[in-house]
Order: C-alpha cells, then structure tokens, then sequence
C-alpha cells in the first residue's frame, strides 16, 4: 500500500509527461488526477491505521540504492506518526489542486504538462516524507526544488514568472548548501546517513570528548561538532520554509498559476523544513544552542513577516507573507520541543 502512495503520483506524471499529447488534454488530466485521488484515499486508510490501532514504526525496503565503501544506502520507506499525518496531508492538498486545475486551466493549450508538473512535484514531496535515510530526503527535496521551479515559470512567456522561478531555484539552491553540508557532517560523525543508526548512535556520540571535527580551521568537541551538524541542517529548513533572510522567493512566487500557489504554500512545499526539523529532532535536541537558534529564527519570522504582510497590496503577496509568518510559528514550537503543536 505505502508503495502504491509513493509510485501513482510518479505513474501520473510520466503518462501526462510523455504521451500528453497523444491521449489529449482531458485525458491527461483525469489520469493524474485520479491516480491522485487514490493515493489520497490510501494515505487516509495508513493515517487511520496508525490511528485507531497505534501502528508501530515500519521500514518498507524497496530496494539497494548505493553501496560503496561504507556508504551503504537502501532506498526504503520509514512510516510512522509524523510520516502518516505528512502522507494526508501532502496528498489530500495535492488531489484538491489537481482537482481545481482542471476547471482553473481548461483555457490554456499546455495543460497536459502542467498537470505532470504537479504530479512530478507530489511525487518528490512524498519521497522526502517517507525518507529513511539523509540521501533520500535529499532526493526529494531537491526535487520539490526543481518542480517548484518548473511550476512557477509555467508561463514562461512572462518575464515576471521567469524572474520569480530562477529566485525560487536561487535562494533554496543557498539553503540546499548548507543542508549538503549538514549531511556530510553527519556521515563523517556517524559513518552513515541511515535514521535509525544516526539516532541510536547520536546520545552515545555526545558523551565523548576530545577533537572530532574541523569546521573552518577550529576544532571541535563532540558537543559543538552536533551543534554546527545542526545548525546547517538547519540552513537548509530555512531555505525551503522561507525563514527570516531566506525568505525572499516566496512572495514572488505567487507568479505561477493560482493551484500552484495553493500546492506549494498551502500545505506541501514549505512544510518540508518543518517536517525536516521534527523528523530530525533526536538530533536538534542534542544541541540547546541549535534548538535556540531555531526559537529565534522562527520568532523574528512570524513578527517581520506578518508586519510586512500588513502593509501589501496584492492580495497574494498578502497570503504569502502570512504563510511566511505562520511557518515561524512552527518553528518557535520545533524548537521548544512541543512537536504535536508544531
């Protein structure tokens, strides 16, 4: 079943991606979407499983990705709690989009790439939420990236919408950097990137003393090495969740088309910072100075955005900048601890 939720969405894409014009707008649309629709009603059937009967964790192994040396990588899908509720929301958002698009874009000549566009972009988002392992979370974040992309320059013909979707690649692809980093910290700390062998091994490692890490000619002990693995994870949550001074790409990015800017805002795009930080926080929470950080962030966030917000007068800048102030909010709650909240 958790396959099926990962794959129709994929499946969906590549029918409208390659042969849309061979099978025609309409049918285009009602394949991807209805593909979506399923997936959506799986995720409630998985979300309602955890639940009523209080599912424990499961690794779904679907295959060997990479093995050398000892980066040894499967790509398998981790399903619990926070991937349940990520998997509802990700795909119920998504199916109502699809849904509105068919009536939204019936004018435009180019709807059966569109609608892969959409697809392909809820296929990376699922592949981040079920990650199991940094690599694919990687995978699927920046794979958002490049649909968000590809979504919000949809009319290419507009300079605006141009200009707003290379600022979107731009600021995340400064984010992703420090994400990148982030990741090959925590190889070089742990000796893998798997979540489960990273969070058994993170309270032990914290314990020990003398120099583990060089990060910009200072040597670090095992407490600061996790704060500095943090903080640029973090780096990267910034980017994608639009958080004070990465948070520029956002209001331009109302250039797309109206369901792209309910897909990426509403509910999927920009909660993969968030959904980042807590499926992390075994982590985080080694560091105070991280999770302070994060407090602090998230607070100057949701105050600077929602004072700019005030003063807009398009209503989707308005929207947007809301947007930008609630995802602080979440922050702020990451980083206290109260993860349900957040």
């Amino acid at each position: 079943m958790y396959s099926a939720i990962l794959f129709l969405p994929l499946i969906g894409f590549l029918i409208a991606g390659l042969f849309g014009r061979a099978i025609g707008a309409k049918a285009s649309e009602y394949v991807t979407s209805g593909l979506l629709i399923v997936a959506a009603l799986l995720s409630w059937i998985a979300f309602f499983g955890f639940w009523l009967g209080g599912s424990e964790l499961q690794i779904v192994e679907l295959f060997r990705w990479i093995n050398t040396g000892d980066l040894k990588v499967s790509w398998s899908l981790r399903i619990d709690t926070l991937t349940a509720v990520m998997l509802v929301v990700v795909n119920t958002v998504s199916a109502l989009v699809h849904v509105y698009s068919i009536g939204y874009m019936h004018h435009d000549p180019h709807r059966p790439r569109f609608f892969a566009y959409l697809s392909l972009f809820t296929f990376a988002m699922l592949s981040l939420v079920t990650a199991d392992n940094l690599l694919q979370m990687f995978f699927g974040w920046e794979g958002v990236g490049l649909a968000s992309y590809l979504l919000i320059g949809f009319w290419y013909q507009k300079p605006s919408a141009n200009a707003a979707a290379i600022k979107a690649f731009v600021v995340n692809r400064v984010g992703d950097f420090g994400f990148a980093l982030g990741i090959f910290g925590v190889f070089y700390l742990f000796q893998s990137i798997e979540f489960t062998t990273i969070f058994n091994d993170a309270p032990s490692f914290i314990e020990g003393h003398g120099e583990v890490l060089t990060f910009l000619g200072y040597h670090l002990d095992p407490h600061t090495a996790m704060t500095v693995v943090c903080l640029l994870l973090f780096m990267g949550a910034m980017g994608k969740s639009a958080q004070f001074l990465l948070h520029t790409w956002l209001p331009d990015a109302m250039e797309g088309p109206t369901p792209v800017s309910a897909l990426i805002h509403a509910a999927t795009m920009v909660t993969a910072g968030v959904f980042m930080v807590a499926r992390l926080s075994p982590l985080m929470e080694l560091s105070h100075t991280a999770l302070a950080v994060i407090v602090f962030f998230g607070a100057t966030t949701a105050f600077f955005a929602a004072t700019v917000g005030l003063v807009q007068n398009d209503i989707k800048r308005v929207i947007a900048y809301s947007t930008c102030s609630q995802l602080g909010y979440m922050f702020v709650a990451l980083g206290v601890g109260a993860y349900s909240i957040g």
